[in-house]
C-alpha cells in the first residue's frame, strides 16, 4: 500500500472521539459474524457527519459541531451539471449545483462487535477521491492517493472491539495546480469533474492473522487464470497470497476448488503451506478441469465459482474467498478482430462514465445494474470503463451477463503541470500504484479482456482549452508510457495492453505535431470525432484504413467517436447547419453522425471492438453546450438516465433482434414546416407510416434499420403518426404527435444556414432546409472548446440569431407551398466582404427577380441586415429560388414564403 504519514492533530481527534452517543451508527454484519467465523465485515453506511472547508485538522478544532451534516455512504458534497430548459423536470438546477473542490471531513461513531477477540481489524474503503487521510480513535491509520480504487487500512491496534470508536477521515478533491495537495495524483485534468467524498462503500473487516492477504492493493489475495484451454480440458491457475501477522510461523492447509453452477466440484486441489511470522507466502496450483463449460461472453456467460479456503491443523476453517470465475482464452487478429475462445465475437461498445444526475459518483448498485440494463438493451456487448477504474458492481454485472471490458487508469491528457516537460517521481509512483490496484481488484473477472494505460496524451502541441496552453515545449508521453506498459506486462502477462489516442493522423493545423503514442501498446484505440469536431463524416474510412495500413500487425479499436444532442433542441434537416460542437446542439444531428459512423465502422472487419461515445451524458464543467451547463451532452442516455435520445434506437434496431420500431425526432412536436419527412428506425421485415390515419406508404429491409418517408404533409392542428413494424411474431409500432399551426401551415420561414432555428420576434422560424447545393454558415463562426460563440451584433434587425447564419456559394431552395401567388421576403447580411467583392443574382421559378445584388452596397456596411421583397407564382406545389453567383458566393440568411 502507498501509506504515507500525516502529522496527527491529537487534541482534535480525542476530541472527536468523545461526541455522544446520538451519533453512534449501528453496525450491520454478514450472518455469520461470529468470533467462530473466519471473516467479520461489518458496512459502516448510515450515521455519519460531514463538513466541507476547513483544510487542517487544527482548523476543523473551531467548528462548532451543530455546522456538522448527518449523512449516508456513499456520498459526495459535489452536485454538477444542468439542463437549462424546464428546469423543474430536472433534477439539479443553477440554484442547487455545488462544483467546489477542496477538504471534505468525515466522522463516525459506532461500536463494532465484541466477539471478535483474536481477530485483526481492517477498514476497507472501496473508493475515496481523491486523497483520504484515515483516523481512529486519534491515532494516524494512514493516506491513500487515488480516488478510484479500493484500499484498506489495518486498525487492528487502535480499534476498542465492543466499545464506542471514533473514524475521521479527511478526503481532498482539489483540482490539481503546481503545489496543490492534489499536484502529483492522476487524473490531473480530463473532459469529465472529479466528485469529492466517500462516494463508494466503507467497510470494517475482521480476519484472523492467518489470512489471505489484504493489504495487497485492495485485492482479494487471489489471482486466478486459464493458462491451456484444448478440446476436452483446460488449466485453470490459482496463485493465492497467504499472510501471517502473527509473531510464530504457521502452517496451514490450502484448498482450491473450482465448483460449477450446480455446486459441484468440477477441480480440486490441497497444499500444505508454511508461513513465516510477520510475512507473505505465495502458492501456485494448476488444475485441471475436464470438458469445461466455457465463458462464451453474451452467447453463454457461464460462471463457476472459485472457492479458496485456509484450514489450521485442527482442519478449523481459518479464512475463506469465494469469486465467480470464467474459463476463457481471447485472441485478437488484427484484421479479423476478437476471438472468444476460438469463435469470433462482435464487440458493440459504449463508453461509460460513473455520475448520474442527483447523486454524481455517489450511485448504489441498483443504479449500476439499471444502467447495465440500458446497455444491453440496446445490443451493447462491450464497455469501455473510462476514464478511471470503476467500482466492482459493474465489473460482477459484466462476469454475470457477458459483456467484456475495457479497464483504463486515469492518465488523461496531462501528465505534467505548467511548463514543466517531466512527471514528477511522486507522480510516477501514483500512476504505477493506481495501475498496480486496478489490475490487482479486477484481475478475476473473465469480462476483463485488456488494461488501458491511459487516454488522449498525444495531443501534442494541438492541446485543448480544457488541457491549458504550453508557451514553450510540450512534454514526451512515451517514457512515462513505455514504463507503464511493462509493468502492466509484470503484473498481469495473460492481458494486452492498450491505450486511446486522440490526435495521430488527424490535422488540427498546418503546425500540428504530435507524439506517435498507439504503437506503445498492443492494442491501440482510436478516439476520433469526424463531423464533429473536424473533418466529416467521410472521411473516417480512409483514416482509420490509413492507421491500419501505418502498424498491420496491432489489433485496433474504435473507442470513441459520436456528437452531442439535446433532446429539446430539433433540426428540420441534420444538414441545414455547421456542425455543431456547442450550443445548437440538434438531437438530429447526434443521430446522422452516428447512422453515419455507423455505416463505415460496420464495414471495417479489422476493428476489434467500436466503442461509442458516450452511454449517458455526464458532468464536465469544461463544458457549455446544447442545452445545457457543465454537462457532456454526447451520452445517447440523458444525464439522469431515463431518457433515451434516437441514436440509442438506431443501434438498439442494428445490434439486437429485439424487434424494434422508433419514430426520430418525436420531441420536435411544434412544428416549423407543413411538409416534412418522417425518420423511423425499424429492424422489421416491413415497416408502414400513417398520418392522421392514412397510410403513407410502406418499406421493405430499410437500409441500416433507417426508414424515410420523404416529403409528408402535415395537416393544421395535431397530426397522430404512427408507425408499425411486421415480425414474425406480430406487429410492433411507435406513436407520436406533432402538432402545425395556422400560421406554419400557410407561411414558409426558413432560417438559412442554421441547424436549430434562431429566435425571431412574432415568426417562427424553422431550421435550414429545401436546399440544394451551398453551404451553411454562421457569422460568428464556431467557438472554442466547449464555449458559447460570442454573439454578433447585426444592425437593421431585431432577430439578430436568424441573420447570423447563412447559406452561401450557388444554391437553390424547392420551396414546398400551395399553388398560387405568394409574397417572398428575403434577409442578407454581408458578413465580411466589402462593396463589389460580392455579386449575385436571383430567380425565382426560372424568372430573374433580383439582379446584381451587392449586399454591402444595398445594406450600407457588412454586418447589417437587408431585405428585398417579391411576389412570385407557385406551381406544381413548389416555389424555386436560385441564387446564381457572378462575383464571389451567393448568400442568403432567412427566406419567408406567404
Amino acid at each position: 500500500m502507498m501509506l504515507r504519514p500525516l502529522y496527527v492533530f491529537l487534541p482534535l481527534l480525542c476530541a472527536l472521539a468523545v461526541e455522544s452517543q446520538s451519533q453512534k451508527t449501528p453496525t450491520s454484519s454478514s450472518p455469520n459474524s461470529t468470533a467462530a467465523a473466519p471473516r467479520v465485515e461489518v458496512s459502516l453506511r448510515d450515521g455519519w457527519r460531514f463538513k466541507f472547508g476547513p483544510e487542517s485538522a487544527m482548523e476543523l478544532q473551531a467548528e462548532p459541531d451543530a455546522t456538522w451534516t448527518t449523512v449516508s455512504v456513499p456520498h459526495t458534497w459535489n452536485r454538477v451539471g444542468y439542463y437549462k430548459d424546464t428546469p423543474a423536470s430536472h433534477i439539479n438546477t443553477a440554484q442547487n449545483i455545488v462544483t467546489t473542490q477542496g477538504v471534505g471531513w468525515y466522522k463516525l461513531t459506532f461500536t463494532p462487535p465484541a466477539n471478535v477477540a483474536g481477530m485483526e481489524s481492517f477498514l476497507q474503503f472501496d473508493a475515496a477521491s481523491r486523497i483520504a487521510t484515515v483516523w481512529l480513535n486519534g491515532t494516524l491509520l494512514g493516506t491513500h492517493k487515488g480516488g478510484f480504487s479500493r484500499f484498506r487500512l489495518d486498525s487492528t491496534a487502535a480499534l476498542k472491539p465492543g466499545q464506542q470508536n471514533m473514524l475521521t477521515v479527511k478526503v481532498d478533491n482539489t483540482k490539481p495546480a503546481a503545489g496543490s495537495s492534489t499536484a502529483d495524483v492522476l487524473p490531473l485534468t480530463g473532459d469529465f469533474f472529479v466528485y469529492g467524498g466517500l462516494y463508494r462503500p466503507v467497510t470494517l473487516v475482521f480476519r484472523r492473522k492467518m489470512h489471505l492477504d489484504l493489504m495487497d492493493y485492495g485485492s482479494s489475495g487471489v489471482y486466478a487464470k486459464t493458462t491451456t484451454l484444448v478440446a476436452g480440458g483446460a488449466e485453470v491457475e490459482v496463485r493465492a497470497r497467504l499472510r501471517n501477522d502473527s509473531d510464530q510461523s504457521g502452517t496451514v492447509m490450502l484448498r482450491t476448488q473450482l465448483i460449477d453452477s450446480m455446486g459441484k466440484v468440477a477441480a480440486q486441489r490441497e497444499q500444505s503451506v508454511a508461513v513465516e511470522p510477520a510475512s507473505v507466502a505465495e502458492s501456485v496450483v494448476s488444475m485441471a478441469v475436464p470438458h469445461p463449460h466455457l465463458w462464451q461472453g453474451v452467447e453463454d456467460p457461464y460462471l463457476y465459482r472459485l472457492v479458496v479456503e485456509l484450514s489450521d491443523k485442527s482442519a478449523q476453517l481459518v479464512d475463506r474467498v469465494s469469486l465467480p470465475f470464467g474459463i476463457r482464452q481471447v485472441r485478437f487478429d488484427p484484421n479479423d478482430g476478437l476471438f472468444l475462445n476460438g469463435k469470433h465475437v462482435t464487440v458493440h461498445g459504449v463508453g461509460y462514465h460513473q455520475d448520474r444526475e442527483g447523486k454524481g459518483w455517489a450511485s448504489e448498485p441498483a443504479d449500476v445494474a439499471a444502467d447495465e440494463a440500458t446497455m444491453r438493451e440496446m445490443g451493447v456487448t462491450g464497455v469501455r470503463l473510462t476514464h478511471y477504474q470503476h467500482g466492482q458492481p459493474i465489473h460482477d454485472l459484466a462476469d454475470r451477463d457477458g459483456l467484456v471490458l475495457w479497464d483504463e487508469i486515469p492518465l488523461v491528457s496531462q501528465w505534467t503541470l505548467g511548463e514543466s516537460l517531466q512527471p514528477t517521481e511522486a507522480l510516477r509512483e501514483n500512476a504505477r500504484q493506481q495501475l498496480h490496484e486496478l489490475i490487482a481488484q479486477d484481475f478475476n473477472h473473465p469480462s476483463v479482456i485488456t488494461w488501458s494505460i491511459g487516454n488522449e496524451i498525444d495531443f501534442g502541441n494541438s492541446i485543448p482549452a480544457f488541457v491549458g496552453n504550453k508557451t514553450g515545449a510540450v512534454p514526451d508521453p512515451l517514457p512515462l508510457l513505455k514504463e507503464l506498459n511493462q509493468l502492466t506486462h509484470e503484473l498481469d502477462p495473460s492481458r494486452p495492453t492498450t491505450l486511446a489516442t486522440c490526435c495521430e493522423g488527424i490535422r488540427y493545423a498546418p503546425d500540428t505535431v504530435v507524439p506517435i503514442t498507439g504503437s506503445v501498446t498492443d492494442l491501440s484505440g482510436a478516439n476520433r470525432y469526424f463531423g464533429w469536431y473536424y473533418g466529416t463524416p467521410s472521411d473516417l474510412g480512409p483514416h482509420l484504413d490509413a492507421l491500419h495500413h501505418t502498424r498491420p500487425a496491432q489489433p485496433m479499436a474504435v473507442t470513441e467517436y459520436g456528437a452531442g444532442g439535446a433532446i429539446s433542441l430539433h433540426s428540420d434537416n441534420a444538414l441545414g447547419g455547421p456542425e455543431s460542437r456547442n450550443r445548437p446542439q440538434a438531437e438530429e444531428y447526434e443521430s446522422y453522425i452516428h447512422e453515419q459512423n455507423w455505416s463505415t465502422l460496420s464495414s471495417k472487419p479489422y476493428l476489434w471492438g467500436t466503442f461509442l461515445w458516450n452511454s449517458f451524458d455526464f458532468g464536465s464543467t469544461t463544458r457549455s453546450e446544447g442545452n445545457a451547463q457543465d454537462i457532456n451532452t454526447k451520452g445517447i442516455v440523458t444525464f439522469d438516465h431515463k431518457y433515451r435520445k434516437d441514436p440509442y434506437f438506431f443501434y438498439k434496431a442494428n445490434w439486437t433482434a429485439t424487434p424494434t420500431v422508433h419514430i426520430n425526432s418525436s420531441l420536435y412536436t411544434e412544428r416549423a414546416y407543413r411538409v416534412a419527412d418522417v425518420r423511423v428506425y425499424s429492424n422489421a421485415p416491413k415497416t408502414s407510416l400513417r398520418v392522421n390515419g392514412k397510410l403513407i406508404g410502406v418499406l421493405a429491409n430499410c437500409p441500416d434499420r433507417i426508414c424515410v418517408w420523404k416529403g409528408v404533409v402535415l395537416s393544421s392542428g395535431t397530426n397522430n403518426i404512427v408507425a408499425s413494424g411486421s415480425f414474425p411474431k406480430g406487429d410492433v409500432e411507435d406513436k407520436t404527435q406533432w402538432h402545425l399551426s395556422d400560421a406554419a401551415a400557410k407561411t414558409v420561414n426558413i432560417d438559412c444556414g442554421a441547424l436549430v432555428a434562431g429566435a425571431s420576434d412574432g415568426k417562427h422560424f424553422g431550421s435550414d432546409t429545401f436546399f440544394e447545393g451551398g453551404t451553411a454558415q454562421v457569422i460568428s463562426g464556431p467557438a472554442a472548446w466547449g464555449r458559447v460563440p460570442v454573439p454578433p451584433k447585426i444592425a437593421g434587425t431585431s432577430n439578430q440569431e436568424t441573420a447570423a447564419t447563412y447559406r452561401s456559394g450557388s444554391f437553390t431552395y424547392r420551396v414546398p407551398v400551395a399553388d398560387g401567388s405568394h409574397s417572398v421576403v428575403l434577409t442578407f447580411v454581408e458578413p465580411s466582404l466589402h462593396r463589389g467583392e460580392r455579386i449575385f443574382d436571383i430567380f425565382a421559378n426560372g424568372q430573374k427577380v433580383v439582379t446584381n445584388l451587392d449586399v454591402a452596397a444595398a445594406a450600407g456596411d457588412s454586418l447589417t441586415a437587408y431585405q428585398t421583397h417579391f411576389e412570385v407564382k407557385a406551381k406544381d406545389g413548389m416555389v424555386i429560388l436560385e441564387f446564381r453567383p457572378t462575383k464571389g458566393d451567393a448568400i442568403v440568411s432567412a427566406i419567408e414564403v406567404q
